[in-house]
C-alpha cells in the first residue's frame, strides 16, 4: 500500500486528466484545483486530568460556484493539511457529479479519539465548533460525519453553535441523530449508493449479480453496509477486512453475522465463519468479480494494480486508488467506478436531510431511499453518456469531465467578481 501519494496532488492530476476532454481555459482550471480558503487553528482543551492539550484542526472550502460548501470533519491521526484540501476538493465534483446544489468543503482533527474520554471529545468537539462557527451556517458551510465521527459529534457540533448564536438552526450540519433533526436513511446511505453502483455498474457490463463474489477492503459502516445490501442482490462476499486484517471463506461469509462479532470484539479477526485470515493487500489482490476498497485513501498503488484480480472495482471510500493504480487498471481492462458517484449516498441523503431542516418537514425512510435510488441511476446514466460520447479512457474520467463541466458552467454563468 502507498504511504507516498499526495491526495491532493493526486485530485489535482484527476482534473487535469478530465480536462483535456472539455473546453476550458487554463486560468479557469488553475482556479478550480485550488480551495479557496484553508482555515487552520491550535484547539487548546482541558482533559480529565486538569492537563492541556492542544490539537491542530482543519477546515478547507474548496469551492463554493454550485452552493454552500459541503462536507465531512474527520477525526484521525493521519489528518493533515492536503489530505483536507483534497477531500473538500472531491467533495465539489462528488456534488456535482450527483448534480446537488452544493460546493465542496472538508475538516479535520489529528487526534486517535480511542485515546481520550467521551467528555474530552465533547470538549474537543465544542472547541472545534467554536472556531467554525464564523464560517458555517446553513447558506455558508454545512459539516456532516467523516471517518471516527457521526451523530453524537454533529448533535454536539450542532448543539455548540445555535449556543452561540442564540437560534435554532438544525440546518448547520447533516449527519444528526433523528430527535435532533438528522433524516431517516443517512447511516445507510453511503453503503447504499455503494449498492446501486456496482448495481448498475454490472447491468450496463453485462454481467451477472446473483453469485457474483465480492471482497470489502475496510468494514466500518460504509463497507459492511454496501456488504449487507449488495448480498440482498444475491452476491457472494467471500472476504471482508478492517485494520487488524481480513477474513475469506469461499462459501461465502454472512454480513450481519460478522458485523456482529465485529462489534463484540473490536475487529473481523477470529471470526468463527472464517475460511482463513489474510492480510488486506491479500484481500485486494483476490480473483473476485467485484473489489469494493471502503477504507481509507492509497490503498491500492501502482504496483498493487498489477496484481489486482477484480473484473470490477467500486470504491466506497474517498480516493483508494492513487493515479497510477488508475493508469495500470485502465491498461489491464479492469473497469473502476470512482468514489465521487459510489459513495456520493452520504451527501445526497445529507442533502435531503438540508431540506428537511429548512422546511420543517420530514420524509419516511422509503422516501428517502427512492430518491437516492432516483438519483444515482441518473448520475450513473450521465456518466456512461459522457464515456461513450467522449469515447474516454476509464469511468473516472467520465465522472470528472460531467462534475468539471458542471462546475465551470456554474461559475462561468456567475461571472469573476473583483
Amino acid at each position: 500500500m502507498s504511504e507516498q501519494a499526495n491526495p491532493f496532488e493526486s485530485l489535482q492530476e484527476q482534473i487535469d486528466d478530465a480536462a483535456e476532454y472539455i473546453d476550458v481555459s487554463p486560468d479557469v482550471l488553475e482556479r478550480l484545483k485550488h480551495p479557496e480558503r484553508v482555515l487552520e487553528t491550535n484547539l487548546s482543551v482541558e482533559m480529565d486530568d486538569g492537563s492541556i492539550e492542544v490539537f491542530k484542526a482543519f477546515r478547507s472550502q474548496f469551492n463554493g460556484d454550485r452552493g454552500p460548501y459541503k462536507g465531512g470533519i474527520r477525526y484521525h491521526p493521519n489528518v493533515s493539511r492536503d489530505e483536507v484540501k483534497a477531500l473538500s476538493g472531491w467533495m465539489v465534483y462528488k456534488t456535482a457529479v450527483v448534480d446537488i446544489p452544493y460546493g465542496g468543503g472538508k475538516g479535520g482533527i489529528i487526534i486517535d479519539p480511542a485515546d481520550y474520554s467521551e467528555a474530552e471529545l465533547e470538549r474537543v468537539t465544542r472547541s472545534f465548533a467554536k472556531e467554525l462557527r464564523p464560517i458555517i451556517g446553513e447558506d455558508r458551510d454545512i459539516p456532516a460525519p467523516d471517518v471516527n465521527t457521526g451523530q453524537r459529534e454533529m448533535n454536539w457540533i450542532k448543539d455548540t453553535y445555535e449556543t452561540l448564536e442564540n437560534t435554532t438552526a438544525p440546518g448547520v450540519i447533516t449527519g444528526k441523530a433523528l430527535d435532533s433533526g438528522g433524516s431517516e436513511g443517512r447511516v445507510e446511505a453511503t453503503g447504499r449508493s455503494t449498492m446501486l453502483t456496482a448495481r448498475e455498474a454490472f447491468d450496463y457490463l453485462g454481467k451477472e449479480m446473483e453469485g457474483a463474489t465480492v471482497a470489502v477492503q475496510g468494514y466500518g459502516n460504509a463497507g459492511w453496509i454496501a456488504a449487507k445490501l449488495l448480498e440482498n442482490l444475491g452476491v457472494k462476499i467471500v472476504a471482508v477486512s478492517d485494520s487488524s486484517g481480513a477474513i475469506y471463506n469461499e462459501d461465502g461469509l454472512h454480513a450481519v453475522d460478522v458485523k456482529d462479532h465485529k462489534n463484540e470484539t473490536g475487529s473481523v479477526s477470529d471470526y468463527a465463519g472464517a475460511g482463513k485470515e489474510m492480510s488486506n493487500e491479500d484481500l485486494l489482490t483476490l480473483d473476485v468479480d467485484l473489489l469494493v476498497p471502503a477504507a481509507l485513501e492509497n490503498a491500492i498503488d501502482g504496483d498493487l494494480a498489477q496484481d489486482v484480480q477484480a473484473d470490477v472495482v467500486v470504491e466506497a471510500a474517498n480516493g483508494p486508488l492513487t493515479p497510477d493504480a488508475d493508469d495500470v487498471l485502465t491498461e489491464r481492462g479492469v473497469h473502476v467506478f470512482p468514489d465521487i458517484l459510489a459513495n456520493a449516498g452520504g451527501v445526497t441523503v445529507s442533502y435531503f436531510e438540508w431540506v428537511q431542516n429548512r422546511q420543517r418537514f420530514y420524509w419516511d425512510e422509503e422516501r428517502v431511499n427512492d430518491e437516492l435510488e432516483s438519483i444515482i441511476v441518473s448520475s450513473f446514466d450521465d456518466l456512461t453518456n459522457a464515456y461513450e460520447e467522449h469515447d474516454l479512457p476509464n469511468f473516472r474520467t467520465a465522472a470528472y469531465v460531467v462534475s468539471l463541466q458542471r462546475v465551470i458552467d456554474a461559475y462561468e454563468e456567475g461571472g469573476n467578481w473583483p
